[in-house]
């Protein structure tokens, strides 16, 4: 695949002139909440280098990750909505009358650098081809862990829909997705699903691009509403007042899937602790977590099975229920909660 594919395109000059005046946007930036600001380039050599030294050998999984074989194609059209996580932050949704794929990333790779940043042993078990006909395709930003080449060149003909947070949209028009398909949408913005359901992007204290121009397109995180069910679908966020607030004004919600793991000290501004994590679902007013972000790649240095070791009995102090299913598990929403410790290994 040629590099400059993979790197995808920036928002044109053009586009670029609609986001001037909008509050989370200055001097030609996306912006987060309260003012908080991280690059690549914030994160300090040295640290980062003796940080990757001193790495501990459980930051891969000493064997392969289990996974569940299920055909995705016969997930049962529930009156709850059942989801899949495919491992790091990809996972299905299959409500009645709607399918929604988030940030999939089925290669094998969360990089354009080829051979590195690898998927486990076991934990690239699907792929493209064992998807069922996805109506839409929800990308929460453009990190090379959530908005895969690849995959989302596999899946062009699979979509209806794609959506995505403002300035995304250059990305998939430059890899030929027709302009119709693509939705854009700020904080706050709505948009109307199939069946009704109600799709509201809303902040998160991230940062995003694929190449040295960082922070051209926007992050969120997501609000769906469907009939009977909220869900909160989190993409990668440090911790941050925003959580409360979105609670306040969108919740309580039935599911919150939040981001848990590839933390460290030098990004922690933009990634969550195992304990904020807990912390976020409880200020959302979340009656179930899922956690993700985990279990597929190494992109921190703490052993790969840390964070879900940490969240466990953070999440019970503040009467947090947790379900935290194999790869490849369907769960349902109203089902008993999954916590056999698949994971309870080196």
């Amino acid at each position: 695949m040629h590099l400059m594919n993979i790197l995808g395109k920036n928002p044109s000059q053009t586009s670029q002139s609609q986001f001037v005046g909008l509050e989370n946007y200055q001097n030609g930036q996306f912006r987060n909440p309260d003012g908080v600001q991280f690059s690549p380039a914030d994160a300090r050599v040295g640290q980062m280098l003796r940080d990757y030294l001193r790495r501990p050998a459980t930051v891969t999984p000493s064997r392969p990750i289990p996974s569940v074989t299920t055909d995705l194609r016969q997930l049962p059209a529930q009156a709850a909505p059942t989801l899949v996580w495919f491992g790091h932050s990809s996972y299905l949704i299959k409500a009645q009358g709607l399918t929604v794929l988030v940030d999939p990333v089925f290669s094998g790779a969360a990089s354009p650098v080829p051979y590195s940043v690898k998927a486990y042993a076991g934990a690239n078990t699907y792929q493209v081809a064992d998807l069922p006909p996805i109506d839409v395709l929800l990308i929460t930003h453009d990190h090379y862990d959530h908005l895969d080449y690849a995959t989302v060149r596999q899946l062009r003909d699979k979509v209806a829909r794609v959506v995505v947070p403002l300035g995304v949209g250059s990305h998939f028009r430059h890899w030929g997705f027709e302009a119709a398909r693509i939705t854009e949408l700020n904080w706050h913005d709505t948009t109307t699903l199939p069946g009704g359901a109600q799709l509201t992007a809303t902040p998160a204290q991230h940062m995003s691009g694929r190449g040295v121009r960082a922070r051209r397109t926007l992050w969120a995180s997501y609000v769906l509403q469907l009939p009977g069910h909220r869900l909160f679908l989190g993409g990668d966020s440090g911790y941050g007042p925003h959580f409360q607030a979105i609670g306040a004004q969108y919740g309580p919600f039935d599911l919150a899937v939040l981001e848990n793991g590839q933390y460290n000290e030098l990004w922690h501004a933009v990634h969550t602790l195992p304990a904020e994590t807990a912390r976020a679902a409880q200020e959302l007013g979340a009656r179930l977590l899922l956690p993700v972000h985990w279990a597929k790649f190494t992109l921190g240095y703490h052993p790969w099975n840390e964070p879900i070791r940490l969240l466990l009995p953070a999440a019970a102090s503040l009467g947090v229920p947790v379900t935290v299913p194999r790869i490849g598990e369907p769960y349902t929403l109203g089902e008993p909660v999954k916590q056999e410790a698949w994971w309870d290994f080196d």
